[in-house]
């Protein structure tokens, strides 16, 4: 076993170490073939501890909370222990240091996908969440709380571990804001992409990034198509349209023309880069025909410059 103390180091920059009054949150022992694959942290934030299952009438009830936060996950390459083997001491681990456990489950008892995009964890390729097996968990140790959460691809296992050293501020708050909205800077309800598009059928893909009047999707990660790749991924009969929709500014035609190239480039990416078939997506362009919001401000026209996804399956199994 190794012991990875990542804290340290992502809080120098903080002045938040030795000498400083700051209490180090847990630090996990793990299998040699562990290492770390994405970090992150905050000496401010607020942050959702999920506290129970995601269901349809309640959603998935949570504590919410601010202070100091740290993210870190782990990649256990060619290690072929189920989530539950990799948890398991894990958790043994945390219960030993004084931790209480608040709320755990696995998969189906948590809720399934909808359930894991509430959970705000680290990005891909970092944190690989497989939704038909992850395990997670909460915990408390007075003003200290975690998160961890365990999954697996086919060939290695994942651990995202994220402790927040804080104290109550609201047991009311709303989802991740990472997730899909229906309105972007409209203050839209933000909901998972599955009960997004299977109760509105439809939603806006956020942070999408192209260069002004081109049609190139420049490069990285996007949260919004890993959510829909994952939501594609479980549910392997929907079919879905994605529209591309601009600003109120030159014609029609080239506008639409426009919107349509984009709306193809998002779909080129979910293809390429996340393997969903290209006969379950579709791209057309609206051009400027459907704002969601006024375009006499800037900030309106940057908000109708969107793509938007449209569930186009008429029957799901």
């Amino acid at each position: 076993m190794i012991c990875l103390r990542p804290a340290c180091a992502l809080l120098a920059v903080f002045g938040l170490c030795a000498g400083q009054a700051w209490a180090e949150p847990i630090q996990l022992d793990l299998p040699e073939d562990a290492s770390i694959s994405a970090s992150d942290s905050n000496p401010a934030t607020d942050y959702s501890l999920l506290t129970g299952p995601w269901t349809v009438k309640s959603r998935a009830p949570s504590r919410a909370l601010e202070g100091t936060r740290i993210d870190t996950a782990w990649r256990l390459r060619g290690n072929q222990q189920t989530t539950l083997q990799i948890l398991a001491p894990l958790r043994a681990q945390i219960e030993d240091a004084g931790y209480t456990v608040l709320y755990d489950c696995a998969t189906d008892a948590c809720g399934g996908f909808d359930f894991r995009y509430q959970l705000d964890l680290l990005p891909e390729p970092g944190m690989h969440i497989d939704l038909g097996d992850f395990l997670y968990l909460a915990a408390r140790k007075g003003p200290e709380y975690l998160a961890l959460t365990v999954s697996r691809s086919s060939n290695s296992g994942f651990v995202n571990l994220t402790t927040l050293s804080a104290g109550i501020v609201d047991a009311a708050r709303p989802d991740n804001p990472l997730q899909i909205t229906t309105g972007a800077s409209t203050g839209a309800e933000k909901r998972p992409i599955g009960t997004l598009l299977q109760t509105e059928g439809h939603g806006i893909l956020g942070g999408l990034d192209f260069d002004s009047g081109s049609d190139k999707l420049k490069p990285g990660s996007y949260d919004s198509l890993a959510a829909l790749a994952d939501y594609l991924a479980s549910a392997p009969d929907a079919t879905i349209a994605l529209v591309g929709h601009t600003d109120m500014e030159g014609a029609l035609e080239g506008n639409i023309d426009l919107s349509k190239r984009r709306a193809a480039a998002v779909r080129a990416r979910l293809i390429s880069d996340y393997g969903i078939a290209p006969e379950r997506i579709d791209a057309q362009g609206a051009g400027w025909l459907a704002p969601i919001t006024t375009n006499l401000t800037e900030e309106g026209r940057r908000a109708n410059r969107r793509v938007e996804v449209v569930l186009t399956s008429t029957h799901l199994d």
